[in-house]
């Protein structure tokens, strides 16, 4: 078990300070801040498999395992909570049809992309550790990294107008609900909003009888999880691997951004040096979670929240979130109640959850001060988007590249040979780097 500094007096962080990674406060306190990591977390990571028709408490267990996993292997010095990864949703739910997955086949089958995407990852991050980072910047630049994220959030939203129009009005309160709790709320309350909706719109929906409680009463307190092993020796499961590649961009892209944000929060350059670290551990967790049905995993904003309201950047802490998944996921009873959860909830939830998740990307722009003058980057990504919106593919018999990938090929391809012919040519329209900054960023002149 790590051992850990105590930080003062073991129970405040004076203005100004931050409790460290490798510090802590004392233990109740510590206790009661991996709490609320599990608070911040379980919003999210629940609704992952059950969008995707994944076990929640198979999910909830490696999302606590790959947690402990993060923090051996980051040597106890990177603060993070892995949860269940959005940017498998698209790639999972095509399996049939944009909807959740029904039968343990489709399941299996789902599981070898989240396997070969974790090894990949992996596999980047021993390069990383070895080579440094450099080369992923210019390989995946703030351009073409922002419309990858995007466009698979976009991608998604035929799916959230699916569940939404089952339900309508349920789906309306929980969307007004999320709305209004990310406004009304500063600090932890307002960064789960999405969290506090769920609750809003499951509490109207039993009150207006649209929740079926059956086998609640029936299922076990505490019981195993429900496993299923990737069907690696299926045929068919691997011409659905190419739709998940490019979502290696996305968890490298988040991660990156996790140690960078963590290293400038704490004021320790020395944390960048844990990129590579970071990003074998979240592949080895999603290999693990893949290997035996559970949702595969990434590092989580909304835990970086929770770091940043209380200035506590403590692994003691994650290592009782960890634990506190892992307990949760032998109780069969929680599993079943998530899986009750209306269709009209998610429907409202995810109208706003994969609209942030193009949110994301456009704040990789924003943040990077992306020049969308020059040609080359509008058309990288006006074209990616079409393409992911309108639901492009192209079939060859039974095997077929979806958006996603169409979409990720684009923005790859016309950025980069854009480039290279504009400045060959000197017209003027490749990528000129980050436009110089007019004036304070962000809010009105002071």
């Amino acid at each position: 078990m790590p051992v850990w500094k105590i930080h003062g007096d073991g129970r405040t962080v004076a203005p100004g300070n931050v409790v460290r990674p490798e510090e802590r406060l004392n233990w109740p306190a510590t206790f009661a801040i991996g709490a609320q990591h599990v608070v911040a977390m379980f919003g999210a990571t629940f609704l992952v498999p059950i969008i995707t028709g994944f076990p929640v408490s198979t999910t909830l267990l490696f999302s606590g395992i790959g947690t402990l996993l993060f923090l051996l292997l980051t040597r106890n010095r990177l603060p993070s909570y892995l949860g269940s990864s959005f940017a498998f949703l698209a790639p999972i739910t095509a399996i049939n049809a944009g909807q959740a997955l029904e039968t343990p086949q489709q399941i299996t089958q789902a599981l070898v992309g989240v396997i070969v995407v974790g090894v990949l990852l992996a596999g980047i991050g021993f390069l990383v550790q070895a080579v440094g980072v450099q080369w992923i910047d210019r390989f995946m630049p703030p351009v073409v990294a922002g419309s990858i994220v995007a466009l698979i959030g976009f991608n998604l939203a035929p799916a959230a107008w699916n569940n939404f129009t089952l339900q309508p009005e349920l789906a309306s309160v929980t969307l007004i609900a999320v709305i209004l709790f990310s406004v009304l709320f500063r600090g932890f309350l307002g960064r789960i909003s999405i969290f506090l909706g769920v609750i809003v719109g499951y509490v109207v929906a039993i009150f207006t009888n649209q929740v079926k409680f059956d086998g609640i009463e029936e299922a076990a307190w505490i019981g195993l999880p429900e496993f299923h092993l990737a069907a690696v020796a299926d045929p068919a499961a691997w011409l659905y691997v190419p739709m998940f590649l490019p979502v290696v961009l996305v968890l490298i892209a988040e991660n990156v951004g996790h140690v960078r944000g963590v290293a400038t929060m704490t004021n320790d350059p020395s944390i960048n040096k844990h990129t590579g670290r970071a990003l074998v551990a979240d592949g080895l967790a999603t290999t693990l979670a893949g290997g035996f049905g559970g949702s595969a995993t990434t590092t989580y904003g909304e835990n970086i929240g929770v770091m940043a309201a209380t200035r506590v950047y403590s692994t003691a802490a994650y290592w009782v979130a960890g634990v506190a998944a892992i307990l949760l996921a032998f109780s069969p009873k929680v599993g079943v109640i998530f899986n009750s959860i209306p269709a009209g909830v998610l429907g409202g939830v995810t109208t706003a959850l994969y609209g942030l998740i193009g949110v994301i990307g456009i704040k990789i722009w924003v943040d990077n001060r992306v020049d969308f003058s020059r040609p080359v980057n509008q058309y990288t990504v006006a074209v990616s988007f079409v393409i992911a919106v309108g639901g492009f593919a192209m079939n060859w018999g039974a095997f077929q590249l979806g958006a996603i990938v169409l979409g990720t090929v684009a923005a790859l391809l016309i950025y980069h040979l854009g480039n290279a012919i504009a400045r060959a040519r000197k017209t003027g329209a490749a990528d000129g780097g980050p436009i110089p900054a007019v004036g304070p960023l962000g809010g009105d002149p002071e």
